[in-house]
């Protein structure tokens, strides 16, 4: 019903816009005075249930005098009843009023982050994280913020930290580590150390992908994370972390010891591609998607190599796989035809216990 459809030939022509809904029976909603009105008006405003009216108001107020309405919001807000089930968000509404004149209200400001409603501790954190100009220890009280028992609030605190300098933003992400990670704030936690390193998400993810090996198996390490991410390759269905795509049914690689079991299961597995139902750490994949065979597409070195290099990542910790192993496993299945099936492979390599 924009203007610019008015000419569409496909406009409804029969039934008429909405411009308002309403009880015919109801009586308005009285306008708030908020042009010309005092100060002590304004602040009274902040206590009605239109969120318009609220907006307005705070618009209103930081265009008066800064130190008068500061004045104010103290007289107010030791005026309101702490009784009265919205009296910390009276004092949030406060809080957004000093925020707004660029001069917060750190009195105010800590109460709330102590605050009974969640939300309100949450929103409290928020005003933080844009005031550390005037907030001296804006990091110890964000600290604090990231152990709070409610997600929301660590939530806001993590998103904050990702604003500070390495030195005080990391200590604050590592100590919400300590604490549990949701859904909404995992990829936000994830996002945030990448960005206060400096890096993209994909870049942190590959740099913490660590590994204890040296000399030769280390080599194979490092020709190993070059295959694995190939396009077309590993990461692909497995992805740069290990993890697989469940949302596709792709397995992961960390932690199974399908991974981290028997040598020859693994290259037998790489060698001749797989197909097939397959547990993986307890979850069923229908398998209807084959791994790819890779016997003609890497030489023993690579099969070696980007095995060393998963049984390495994402955590996982195994021996590396040498290029002699492989040689000897291919030899065995030199005439086998067609893809694995799981079941075949824990036939002959049954998972160890």
């Amino acid at each position: 019903h924009m203007q610019h459809n008015a000419r569409d030939p496909l406009r409804d022509h029969v039934h008429g816009r909405v411009y308002r809904i309403t009880y015919p029976s109801r009586p308005l909603v009285e306008p708030a005075k908020i042009d010309g009105a005092s100060i002590p008006e304004l602040l009274e405003n902040l206590k009605l249930p239109e969120f318009r009216t609220r907006y307005r108001t705070k618009r209103e107020l930081r265009g008066r005098d800064a130190d008068q309405v500061l004045n104010a919001i103290t007289t107010w807000t030791s005026s309101l009843d702490k009784n009265d089930p919205k009296y910390e968000a009276y004092l949030l509404e406060a809080l957004w009023v000093s925020w707004g004149l660029n001069k917060v209200d750190q009195v105010l400001l800590r109460q709330l982050l102590k605050a009974e409603d969640f939300r309100v501790r949450a929103a409290a954190v928020r005003v933080l994280r844009y005031t550390g100009h005037q907030v001296a220890d804006q990091a110890d009280l964000l600290k604090e913020a990231v152990k709070d028992v409610h997600g929301r609030v660590r939530l806001e605190a993590i998103v904050a930290a990702s604003w500070l300098p390495k030195e005080q933003g990391l200590p604050i992400l590592e100590e919400a580590e300590k604490m549990p990670l949701d859904n909404w704030m995992v990829h936000a936690h994830e996002a945030a150390v990448a960005h206060i390193n400096g890096l993209s998400v994909r870049e942190k993810k590959e740099e913490d992908i660590k590994s204890n090996l040296s000399g030769g198996d280390l080599e194979l390490f490092n020709m190993g994370k070059e295959i694995y991410n190939r396009d077309g390759f590993c990461a692909t269905c497995h992805q740069p972390d290990g993890r697989g795509l469940s949302a596709s049914l792709f397995p992961p690689l960390v932690g199974t010891p399908w991974v981290l079991g028997s040598e020859e299961r693994l290259i037998k597995l790489v060698l001749k591609g797989l197909m097939g139902p397959i547990e993986v750490l307890g979850r069923e994949y229908p398998g209807q998607v084959p791994m790819t065979p890779f016997e003609g597409m890497l030489n023993d070195n690579e099969v070696a190599a980007v095995l060393t290099y998963v049984r390495n990542s994402f955590g996982n910790q195994a021996p590396a796989i040498r290029p002699e192993k492989v040689k000897e496993v291919r030899a065995t299945v030199a005439d086998k035809k067609g893809f694995y099936s799981p079941a075949e492979l824990l036939k002959e390599h049954p998972m160890e216990k």
